[in-house]
């Protein structure tokens, strides 16, 4: 570790590291902050306003010195379905409020320790389910499928999407990472850029391949200050009388907080500095992200690994970069409103469906297979539950049956037997593992009775750090019975039987 390591604080000492860093961390939320608030079925401008939200607020009160925070990929699900739910967006931002206030709550509760207990099974399960949904719903956004206008496929789109996914893939290969400007500038952008220079050739020369205004982008565009503030859209309070807004709201507060703290996690590893995130400053810092996206017509934020590894790879030294990655957001918005008009959203669905690939690959699904059923399960259960539900209920369900296969290994992990029967009358070592709780009990149980006549017994607890005071019980009932059946029993630094009476 440095001797001059960065604090976690805002410093200009990095100044020439972080404005660079901020630049390329723009430059790859840009395209994700409008891609994400398509297929969430959101109004565009909203995504921008998260991603400006993430890049400025959450990025002052977070602790974190590398995590950068925006609309993430792993909401879209919820944030669709809930402004399905209840009608309208503007009802939606009322969801997202009360989520931020329960964010908040939770920092204060000290909750951040919540993702440590979420099986790794069921969180990939999430992820992978998420990437499915993603490339199914933004699939036929890459073809040009419009239903109002008739059309299942559109030729400019299906070229522009294919250019897109092409050109995003092709800069990912790691032999061109050595080179400064494929590791600094995003594949995406460049996607962004090369899809509007085609929609503009098509229009001139392709005039049947030119894509319609329905299949651009469209973010108003402000002539003045007080039209660019009237962008804004308000929560509709009104929707504090449906029930459905807590429930959505408490959906959005549980994923946004779970994905944050393992975004969080996997930006101190990636830290060179090895910089610890206080995780309860980071759940109230998005909360209060969350609170203000909410009143102002922004999406719902987590803290995104995307960005973050983006963030990092730049060689980013504190928070400065995120800050500036917002900042650069809202010129964008305020200034080149116009450009990004002009960005085909074949090309965004081509950046998502990427997204949605990596997130659900083949080899996910191998890897999680060759782990074994206690793995396996638990998260294909969640990926199929989530398809044919919705997530919390999918994540509940993958829980359910991941705490099944660790109970059902901890039932069997009690105890080794070891059974000699070379010595007179036979003799049966019974050695207990370091932790036997009440868990153990009715496996523990079984064994005791099974055990023949005649025979001599040794139960060794000289490995245990923790009995279960029932297990201790069933020991010393078996240890009178025994008697009856002629067993010999032989119990080694087994606590003593007065701490049954004192309980």
């Amino acid at each position: 570790m440095s001797l001059h390591q960065p604090d976690q604080g805002i410093s200009f000492k990095y100044l020439k590291e972080d404005l660079p860093a901020g630049l390329v961390v723009f430059l790859v939320a840009l395209p994700l902050c409008l891609g994400i608030a398509l297929a969430s079925g959101a109004p565009l401008f909203s995504g921008i306003i998260a991603g400006i939200v993430g890049g400025i607020i959450v990025a002052f009160a977070s602790g974190s010195a590398l995590s950068v925070s925006g609309p993430a990929a792993g909401l879209t699900v919820i944030v669709l379905n809930g402004i399905t739910t209840l009608g309208s967006y503007d009802q939606f931002l009322v969801a997202v409020v009360i989520a931020g206030i329960l964010q908040i709550v939770l920092g204060y509760l000290k909750a951040g320790v919540i993702g440590y207990y979420f099986p790794s099974s069921v969180i990939k399960g999430m992820l992978a389910a998420i990437g499915i949904i993603l490339i199914l719903k933004q699939a036929p956004i890459a073809i040009g499928y419009d239903k109002a206008a008739g059309l299942s496929y559109h030729f400019g789109s299906i070229i522009i999407a294919g250019i897109s996914i092409a050109i995003i893939l092709f800069w990912e290969l790691p032999a061109l990472k050595k080179y400064t400007f494929f590791k600094f500038v995003p594949g995406a952008l460049i996607a962004v850029i090369t899809g509007v220079t085609l929609n503009a050739l098509f229009s001139q020369f392709m005039p049947d391949w030119a894509l319609s205004a329905s299949a651009l982008v469209k973010l108003p565009v402000a002539k003045t200050s007080t039209e660019f503030i009237g962008q804004f859209t308000l929560p509709n309070l009104a929707a504090l009388g449906n029930y459905q807004v807590y429930v959505i709201g408490v959906t959005i507060a549980i994923i946004a907080s779970l994905e944050t703290l393992l975004s969080t996690e996997a930006a101190d590893k990636l830290d060179p500095y090895k910089r610890v995130t206080p995780t309860n400053r980071e759940l109230k810092a998005q909360g209060f992200g969350n609170l203000i996206s909410g009143l102002i017509g922004g999406l719902p934020m987590t803290a995104v690994i995307v960005r973050t590894s983006a963030n990092v790879n730049a060689g980013a030294k504190t928070k400065l970069s995120a800050i500036v990655h917002g900042l650069l957001l809202l010129i964008s918005v305020i200034a080149f409103a116009a450009f990004l008009n002009q960005i085909p959203l074949a090309c965004l669905a081509a950046v998502l469906l990427v997204v949605g690939y990596k997130l659900a690959k083949i080899n996910l699904f191998k890897e999680m297979y060759q782990l074994g059923w206690e793995q396996f399960v638990p998260f294909i259960v969640t990926v199929v539950a989530i398809q044919f539900s919705d997530l919390l209920k999918g994540i509940a369900l993958g829980m359910l049956v991941a705490i099944f296969y660790i109970l059902r290994t901890n039932y069997r992990r009690d105890y080794e037997i070891h059974h000699d029967k070379k010595s007179e009358g036979g003799l049966i070592t019974i050695k207990l593992s370091e932790h036997v709780t009440f868990i153990n009990k009715g496996s523990i149980a079984k064994k005791l009775a099974d055990i023949p006549n005649d025979t001599k017994v040794i139960i060794d607890a000289s490995q245990s750090h923790y009995l279960d005071l029932d297990v201790l019980e069933i020991i010393y009932d078996f240890e009178i019975a025994a008697k009856l059946k002629n067993i010999t029993v032989t119990l080694v630094q087994m606590p003593a039987r007065a701490i049954l009476s004192g309980h």
